[in-house]
């Protein structure tokens, strides 16, 4: 078992504090780790009352980009399974990138070696201003 550590940045320099997750085995493709993250935010989310401030990989339905965060637009539950679809294309698209020990992965059947204190980094690209 390893305790995998989870940081979201983006390109423009910011830096989400980081959280962990118990991951058992000691490789999984890149698509399962996602998948993982993704359910994991969204069973937290959920399990808080389903509320209004959604802090995930991607961006839900209906709901508004804010700083650290997305505004919904009504305090509600959030359905794993769409948000990992979301996930997935947002990988496809290179709406982000990820990186394990400062390297990229950059297929979803890529597998990673994971050990205690693995740090992945979900990139997150910002669309440049005019371009």
């Amino acid at each position: 078992m390893a305790t995998v550590v989870f940081v979201d940045e983006t390109t423009a320099g910011d830096r989400n504090e980081a959280w962990h997750l118990e991951i058992f085995e000691e490789r999984l493709a890149l698509r399962e780790i996602i998948r993982r993250r993704v359910f994991q935010e969204v069973a937290e989310h959920n399990a808080a009352g389903g509320g209004a401030v959604f802090r995930g990989l991607v961006q839900p339905t209906g709901a508004e980009r804010t700083l650290n965060c997305y505004q919904m637009d009504a305090p509600r539950r959030v359905d794993a399974e769409q948000q990992l679809a979301r996930a997935l294309d947002a990988f496809r698209r290179n709406g982000f990138v990820v990186l394990v020990a400062d390297r990229q992965v950059e297929d979803l059947d890529a597998v990673v070696e994971l050990r205690q204190g693995s740090e992945i980094t979900f990139l997150k690209l910002v669309p440049l201003v005019g371009g």
